[in-house]
């Protein structure tokens, strides 16, 4: 943090404008602004799992990693041209989402959120992850964004539902198993 901020409160955005990392200003609620804003509420979601019960030592520090990493991301989306997350972050999500996924059974029904608090949780970061790509992807339509920040986030999404099977089986609680012959009518 090159500036230490002393004082919270500036004044510069009551007009609703707010300032990028390289010092220009744009409207509160541009797409950019959306975008690392999301990924600011993402982690604060991670933030959230984290602060459950339950959640053992290996899933701990996955999600702390990834907490960094969206640091990382909102830096680099707050900074216009700016690299943070590369092509290696995502390579180790993928190898974190394979070591947690390996010993679940495979899915034959869909999962509704549920589970357990810290389940639940993480289920809620994942689809404020979705919510994230889907800004990024908004924004990369009218400017630059690397694809970096578009594959994380997707990636990052998987790992979280695959977390929240992990945590949702650990805390007794089971899969909550979405029942789709419910609305299956009989026969007349």
């Amino acid at each position: 943090m090159g500036n230490r901020l002393s004082k919270i409160y500036t004044r510069t955005g009551d007009d609703g404008s707010t300032g990028l990392g390289d010092g220009s200003r744009v409207a509160k609620d541009s797409l950019r602004v959306a975008a690392y804003g999301t990924v600011d509420e993402l982690n604060s979601t991670i933030g959230m799992v984290l602060a459950a019960e339950g959640v053992d030592d290996a899933v701990r520090e996955a999600l702390t990693q990834v907490q960094h990493d969206l640091f990382d991301l909102g830096g680099e989306l707050c900074i216009p041209g700016m690299a943070m997350v590369e092509d290696a972050d995502i390579e180790r999500l993928e190898h974190v989402l394979d070591g947690f996924n390996e010993p679940l059974p495979p899915l034959k029904d869909f999962i509704l959120p549920g589970g357990g608090m810290a389940a639940s949780s993480c289920h809620l970061a994942r689809t404020v992850c979705r919510r994230a790509e889907r800004e990024v992807i908004a924004l990369a339509r009218v400017e630059d964004v690397r694809p970096q920040a578009q594959r994380y986030l997707n990636r990052l999404s998987d790992l979280l539902f695959v977390i929240a099977r992990v945590l949702a089986r650990a805390s007794g609680h089971g899969e909550v198993l979405w029942q789709h012959e419910r609305r299956r009518k009989p026969k007349a």
